[in-house]
């Protein structure tokens, strides 16, 4: 007698799946509703999960959920593609008891993610296109040569102080330190052995590198300006005091929509350029800016309000009100407000910013 095989069939059903991801390896835990099914670990590819749900829960609606962090968004895409419904969350966003705190390990982790997966508790934070990632990419690498850059020539100063060499008796002029007759000087630089030479040069071989690379990747940078894609917004925010090219592709490329936020508060929220709060009964207090934000923005913004008290007469009558009642680092996180409500407003109404005293 032949035995009768019926085929589960999951339709209509939510599984969810919150996984922990590492380079070699994820943790995942799988629910059905509010049941945990299993937890287990997989090798690191977004096609065994959807292969192992399609197996295990055929006709199901699928729901992951994974952490933000140095792998990015592909794992986010390729889930998409498989018609998974896939978010990606930011870590501190997650519930977290203070056992899971003190107590962290993947299995933990997972099981989090997919608890509060489950609850409908999470918040998927803004995927960018493929186009603003690797667009994004390009600007961060010049701000990661620049730091190294900085990082080579203060070990080149250093090394002359120690070597007791003036700088000043050469070039008395801060400005013209690293130009390319700073760099011959020190190219030409005699001590008394060859092992103090071939540190020096050594570390301007870096130097130079660095300095060729910035230049190149700051020339493409210039090059993606002119695109149809950034053009028209690059001119729009550079007639806003204080915001140049460089700063135009950051607030770009970071951003991708500024009309994903619905008003400046949400904007300057998720910047970083509002203060942290502690309420307790009648007591509400304020303090320093959060330190949750968005730290490329903010420090670029924070640098572009320096420049622009400079050249706006109406930011700099705002920044001396503010240093009268506030010290000077706060006064400009008060200019960097009203700075980005100029630069949310050009790129929201495609009008060019008009410099008044109103």
């Amino acid at each position: 007698m032949n035995a009768q095989v019926k085929q589960i069939d999951f339709t209509g059903q939510n599984i969810y799946a919150g996984f922990d991801v590492h380079l070699k390896s994820w943790k995942v835990t799988v629910m059905a509703e509010s049941f945990v099914y299993k937890t287990f670990t997989q090798p690191p590819k977004p096609e065994v999960l959807y292969n192992y749900l399609k197996n295990n829960f055929p006709g199901g609606t699928y729901h992951t959920a994974y952490e933000a962090g140095y792998c990015g968004y592909w794992i986010h895409n390729k889930l998409t593609s498989y018609g998974i419904k896939s978010m990606v969350v930011n870590p501190a966003d997650i519930p977290t008891t203070h056992k899971e705190r003190v107590q962290k390990e993947d299995k933990r982790d997972s099981r989090k993610i997919a608890r509060s997966l489950s609850a409908g508790e999470l918040n998927p934070i803004y995927i960018p296109s493929i186009q603003a990632q690797e667009d994004r990419s390009l600007v961060r690498t010049r701000s990661m040569l620049i730091k190294d850059l900085t990082r080579i020539k203060n070990r080149i100063k250093s090394l002359l102080y120690y070597y007791g060499i003036s700088i000043e008796d050469a070039f008395p002029h801060a400005q013209s330190h690293w130009s390319n007759r700073f760099v011959s000087w020190l190219d030409g630089l005699e001590l008394s052995y060859d092992s103090g030479k071939y540190t020096i040069q050594a570390l301007l071989t870096e130097f130079k590198h660095l300095r060729g690379s910035t230049l190149e990747v700051t020339r493409q940078i210039r090059l993606l300006a002119q695109t149809d894609t950034y053009r028209e917004k690059v001119n729009l925010l550079r007639t806003v005091p204080g915001i140049g090219l460089i700063t135009s592709m950051t607030i770009l490329t970071e951003l991708e929509l500024i009309d994903r936020f619905s008003t400046l508060d949400k904007l300057c929220s998720y910047i970083g350029l509002v203060p942290s709060t502690r309420s307790s009964g009648e007591k509400e207090r304020s303090g320093d800016i959060t330190p949750r934000g968005h730290d490329t923005l903010r420090t670029t913004l924070i640098e572009s309000s320096w420049i622009a008290i400079r050249n706006d007469p109406s930011l700099m009558r705002s920044y001396l009100t503010y240093s009268k009642r506030m010290e000077s680092n706060k006064a400009i996180i008060r200019i960097a407000k009203k700075l980005l409500s100029r630069i949310r407003f050009v790129l929201l109404n495609n009008e060019p910013y008009k410099c008044s005293i109103s």
